[in-house]
């Protein structure tokens, strides 16, 4: 528990700095419109997280690549994969657990550039024996005009229970730090 709530100080200290580095309002922006009005960005990104309270593991690390959609200035999907590494807790005989994520999600923006998100998809994992994993999460971030992507959340995995990596407890709070092109 004491984890968790140094995590959620340092998030939300992050979180306070980023908006107020900010000295007036922006408006949302886009890197390329379509004559429909939507835009296409492609971002890349690395975090790190803590694992939850009950879980065989003791913190992750993440390296992602991520498509987003604008549908409008309010409204956006994404599509990311990548690589995550789960870091089995010291003296344990579980094993690190490393997956392949494919995930799909929404942002809404709720206020200026700041995003609420929603996220569901599958970990495909690499150890021979393991199963694919089902993912979901969300959290919520703040994007930058030039392109800087901060964003805090939470990220939960339900393993087959034949999986040779199968835990029964699984998930993550992360930081995540992007760059959208």
């Amino acid at each position: 528990m004491k984890i968790t709530t140094k995590f959620f100080a340092i998030a939300l200290l992050a979180f306070a700095t980023s908006t107020s580095l900010k000295s007036q309002a922006q408006e949302m922006t886009t890197m390329a419109t379509t004559n429909s009005g939507m835009a296409f960005k492609i971002g890349a990104g690395v975090g790190a997280g803590i694992t939850t309270e009950k879980s065989p593991f003791s913190y992750a690390l993440n390296a992602d690549l991520r498509l987003q959609w604008d549908l409008s200035p309010y409204v956006a999907l994404t599509a990311s994969g990548g690589y995550t590494r789960l870091m089995a807790k010291e003296n344990s005989i579980i094993a690190d657990y490393d997956f392949i994520p494919a995930i799909g999600g929404v942002k809404v923006f709720a206020i200026e550039r700041m995003y609420l998100s929603a996220n569901v998809g599958a970990g495909f994992g690499i150890k021979d024996g393991s199963k694919t994993s089902f993912i979901f999460g969300g959290g919520t971030g703040y994007e930058w005009k030039s392109g800087l992507d901060l964003g805090v959340r939470y990220e939960g995995y339900q393993q087959d229970g034949t999986s040779s990596t199968y835990q029964p407890v699984n998930g993550q709070f992360a930081l995540r730090i992007g760059y959208n092109f």
